[in-house]
């Protein structure tokens, strides 16, 4: 990458408007992301549990360096250096380099141009024929770079090799985690993992990942994901997340699955839209987050985890979803409460609450193993049936009977922390916060294909000053019904029809972009970072 050159005055590098500089400590605030301390009460834990955890956060902070070749290139150091601004510094550190990622990867240091699609993973000077003409069946795996030879030629070389001496620090370190470690389903998922930096071959550790039942802590590490690679899709980048779990949430959890066939059988629908049994071997569990590092650290923050990717254990065993409830807490007090603040009448805004946030989220990803995955006439599965369209159906179908579930089981006496009116206000506040960006995503579609069906159905009424109220009885019966159609679209595998709706219904009308002009205008943060580590653990 070429080197870059800085000037220090913030009118010539900021390319946003409304920035500050602090140069004494971090401030709480950076360009809008808002700081959050990644902290946990370890003061129960043993010597050797506390040790581990040292371990994995050692490990991690590799995968960290890891992605930042990923994203950016070697010479981060000296990148971070020539940043004289603490906060743009801050900010850099957030974007994982000079382009800023909830800006479509625009560069907001001047000088830097665009990001390689390829991001660090091929030579930035390769085109895609010379890519297509290269005579090597590896060239496509997630564990592979590109890179160019003495001769200028492209070679494929596997992660192990690129990045030998990280990998094998890292590996030591799971070992060193595992002999450590009282659970046998951990220490063996470690050890497997730690064969797996070293092979590039992650099924094993996959599947021993699968099996880990009934432990306090989770550690998700190694090349996951693939969002980093623009160019082709097809190059995992490093990340890591050390976790620990809530017992009292994640047996909740467990026994909410085993009423999902009950669930499924109670939609409001006819029974041929509803006649799948949903799988009872969804592991789903609930966790704090103490550390972020790599991919999942950059720009906008997860709030659950649904893995492992690879379709074989898929087949064979399924997933696991983890659910980050502190994280989700951060957004909520930071981004979703402040944001009611402006739009929600002041009665109704007090109603929107954490724990019906969190429910409903949580139970948005019980709702996609649940409904109809094939169609009722021969069109195949709903997937193919319904094409591109169908992650804006799904998303909606997952929102909306997320908290249709939520009103069920507060019915049942499962749910009975708190009122199930929360649950509706709540969720109506969080369409806000998914849309303030815009509609273009399936989730920001789904998003409006509810929010303008409310509409519809006389849900809601907006003040002169642009504050909404919620009439709750209809936005229950326009919950079922709304339900009940997406389960007919779905069912039907009725293309044609979905897509008119999304083109319809998807839009944000005038009023509503209004508001979000207003919701803009409120210096909101866009999202969250975290002070993280060691460190801040006390290990």
């Amino acid at each position: 990458m070429k080197k870059l050159w800085f000037v220090t005055g913030l009118c010539a590098l900021f390319m946003l408007s409304g920035c500050c500089s602090k140069k004494k400590g971090q401030p709480d605030v950076v360009m809008g992301f808002a700081k959050v301390p990644l902290t946990a009460d370890l003061s129960q834990l043993t010597a050797n549990e506390k040790q581990m955890l040292a371990h994995l956060c050692d490990a991690a902070e590799i995968m960290n360096d890891l992605f930042w070749l990923e994203a950016y290139g070697p010479d981060k150091d000296a990148f971070l250096a020539g940043i004289q601004d603490d906060t743009l510094r801050r900010f850099a550190e957030i974007n994982y380099g000079p382009w800023e990622r909830l800006n479509d990867n625009k560069p907001f240091i001047e000088g830097v141009g665009e990001k390689p699609a390829g991001a660090g993973f091929y030579p930035t000077d390769m085109t895609k024929e010379e890519f297509e003409a290269l005579e090597d069946e590896n060239k496509t795996s997630g564990y592979t770079v590109l890179r160019r030879d003495e001769n200028g030629q492209l070679v494929v070389k596997f992660y192990h090799e690129a990045f030998a001496e990280q990998i094998e620090k890292a590996a030591t370190l799971l070992e060193q985690a595992a002999e450590l470690c009282d659970h046998e389903g951990f220490k063996n998922y470690l050890n497997l993992r730690a064969k797996a930096l070293r092979t590039d071959d992650y099924f094993e550790s996959d599947m021993a990942w699968m099996d880990v039942k009934g432990y306090k802590f989770d550690f998700v590490v190694g090349p996951i994901e693939n969002y980093e690679d623009a160019l082709f899709g097809y190059k995992n980048a490093h990340e890591s997340f050390l976790l620990i779990k809530d017992e009292d949430w994640s047996a909740k959890l467990t026994k909410f699955a085993a009423l999902l066939p009950d669930l499924q059988k109670a939609l409001p629908v006819e029974d041929q839209y509803k006649r799948e049994t949903p799988g009872l071997e969804s592991d789903m569990n609930v966790y704090d987050a103490v550390l972020y590092r790599g991919d999942c650290n950059a720009g906008s923050k997860t709030i659950a985890i649904n893995l492992p990717n690879d379709e074989r254990v898929h087949i064979q065993k399924g997933t696991r979803k983890l659910q980050l409830k502190n994280a989700m807490k951060a957004k909520f007090d930071r981004i979703m409460m402040p944001i009611a603040d402006v739009v929600m009448n002041p009665e109704q805004k007090a109603q929107v609450e954490f724990n019906a946030f969190f429910e409903n989220v949580t139970f948005h990803e019980v709702a996609h193993g649940m409904g109809i995955k094939n169609t009722i006439n021969g069109k195949g599965t709903v997937r193919q049936a319904l094409k591109e369209s169908y992650a804006t159906i799904e998303e909606a179908k997952a929102d909306i009977m997320g908290l249709y579930l939520v009103d069920r089981l507060h019915e049942m006496g499962e749910l009975n922390e708190g009122e199930v009116e929360k649950n509706y206000i709540t969720f109506f506040a969080g369409i806000f916060r998914s849309v303030r960006f815009g509609a273009a995503s399936a989730h920001g579609k789904a998003n409006m294909l509810c929010f303008n069906y409310m509409a519809d159905h006389g849900v809601f009424t907006r003040s002169a000053e642009g504050l909404y109220t919620v009439d709750v009885a209809k936005m229950k019966e326009a919950v079922a019904s709304l339900l009940g159609e997406i389960l007919k679209i779905q069912g039907e595998g009725d293309y044609d029809k979905l897509v008119a709706w999304i083109a319809e219904k998807s839009v944000v009308k005038a009023e509503l972009q209004a508001d979000l002009e207003r919701i803009a205008g409120a210096d909101i943060p866009k999202d969250i970072y975290y002070e993280q580590g060691k460190s801040v653990l006390g290990l």
